[in-house]
């Protein structure tokens, strides 16, 4: 259903000012590459804190703290 709205949205923009579409059709691919890039940052950083996480949180667990 959302790629359906997305394609009706981009054939309305086309009708009423179709360089715009155009310019929206070739930078597309660029902005999914952008995102990309803070997907794998954001992961990383995730993977980071829960190795800190882990590490600070040892002394209980072999302690056998819940």
């Amino acid at each position: 259903m959302k790629v359906l709205l997305i394609v009706v949205a981009w054939c309305l923009l086309l009708a009423v000012a179709w360089p715009l579409a155009l310019l929206v059709l070739l930078l597309a691919p660029l902005v999914l590459l952008a995102a990309l890039a803070f997907h794998i940052v954001a992961a990383i950083l995730g993977a980071a804190l829960a190795l800190v996480k882990g590490v600070l949180f040892l002394p209980a667990r072999l302690l056998g703290q819940r």
